[in-house]
């Protein structure tokens, strides 16, 4: 099959045929239908995040199951799935807990010893958090994907993966917001967007998107917000103080960058939570005012929304088929995976929510 691999940090992603085993116990082989290009993966390429070489990066996809291993019961070819890196394991302290999302087990990788999942001429390629989308096929663990309903378009159904999860998980499982209750979301992307549709279908009375580009916010007032702030024109914090006599009870940094979520903790009201999903850097460290802690406020991260996500996924699906979640709009561009630096390059540019490789099968 052909695959973009990540060979060494900072260089361009090469499209090379990969071979790849046949599924053994619980392994389900996927025909990749559509990945959405996440910043996340942006990261590893540019070594912010730390990863094995050579690795095929991608996480936000859908399929076809092709094939099916021994003991996989849930799935069968011809079903319709998306894949989720909050692989779990199903017995370990987080899983049996409710925290599946948490799951550091191991077992849902190859032992040592064993044939890889993924080689180029023998030499083992590594999958990003046991996916690896940025490919033809994908060779997983059954515990890695959901079972969806087989008219939802799967480019669409691709975003659901990671950046709808992600976003809407968020608000209504991490940050659990109230009806009518204030909300600011910095970064209006795929993850923010998906915020601020989230905060919208759970009846937040006012939603505040915070970005630098003009396009980005015009876009987010479609998903659901009530008030801009462009933070290229004024001091964001000040800007939504005074839109909300004092702050928000929620906010949320969808960027992953020091700066912005130290924002999101300083335009809190008393006794506001600031939930911060963006993946900022390795090495980082947050600086907050001490005394903000005297006012119950709350700083806290949020692991891929807080999933379960064979519960939360189907219902995204049912959102969009219903037409409250607005994945349609998200999609700035459907490529080809050979345009796959292209799309990383505009990404840095920061005008685009989502580029989306769709596959030719």
């Amino acid at each position: 099959m052909k695959a973009a691999v990540l060979r060494e940090v900072n260089t361009p992603l090469l499209i090379e045929e990969v071979s790849v085993s046949k599924p053994k116990s619980h392994e389900v082989l996927i025909r990749t239908a559509a990945c959405g290009v996440c910043h996340s993966d942006l990261h590893y390429i540019e070594g912010k995040y730390a990863g094995p070489m050579p690795m095929i990066l991608g996480h936000e996809s859908a399929g076809v199951v092709e094939q099916v291993g021994a003991e996989v019961t849930y799935v069968k070819p011809g079903d319709h799935v998306i894949t989720c890196l909050s692989v779990f394991c199903g017995h370990c302290e987080y899983c049996t807990t409710g925290r599946p999302f948490s799951c550091e087990n191991p077992e849902v990788d190859r032992s040592e010893g064993e044939e890889s999942r993924l080689s180029d001429n023998g030499a083992h390629i590594n999958q990003w958090f046991s996916l690896g989308s940025f490919a033809e096929q994908m060779l997983v663990h059954e515990h890695a994907l959901v079972k969806i309903r087989k008219d939802m378009p799967l480019d669409r159904a691709a975003l659901i993966g990671c950046g709808v999860t992600t976003g809407f998980g968020a608000v209504i499982n991490t940050a659990d917001i109230e009806v009518g209750s204030t909300v600011a979301v910095i970064g209006c992307g795929g993850v923010g967007l998906s915020c601020i549709n989230g905060a919208a279908i759970a009846g937040a009375g006012r939603i505040i998107a915070v970005d630098i580009k003009g396009s980005k916010l015009n876009l987010a007032k479609h998903f659901g917000a009530t008030d801009v702030v462009n933070a290229a024109e004024c001091d964001p914090v000040e800007a939504v103080k005074e839109l909300t006599g004092g702050g928000v009870e929620y906010s949320f940094e969808a960027l992953g960058m020091k700066t912005t979520s130290e924002q999101a903790f300083r335009m809190l009201r008393t006794s506001g939570m600031a939930t911060i999903i963006g993946m900022v850097p390795e090495g980082e460290t947050l600086e907050i005012p001490a005394d903000d802690l005297l006012s119950d406020k709350v700083l806290r991260g949020s692991n891929m929304g807080s999933n379960a996500f064979r519960r939360d996924m189907p219902r995204y699906v049912d959102f969009y088929l219903n037409g409250k979640l607005k994945l349609d709009d998200m999609i700035s561009r459907r490529i080809k995976l050979d345009q796959i630096n292209e799309a990383f390059d505009e990404m840095k540019g920061g005008e685009i929510a989502r580029s989306v490789i769709v596959f030719d099968h």
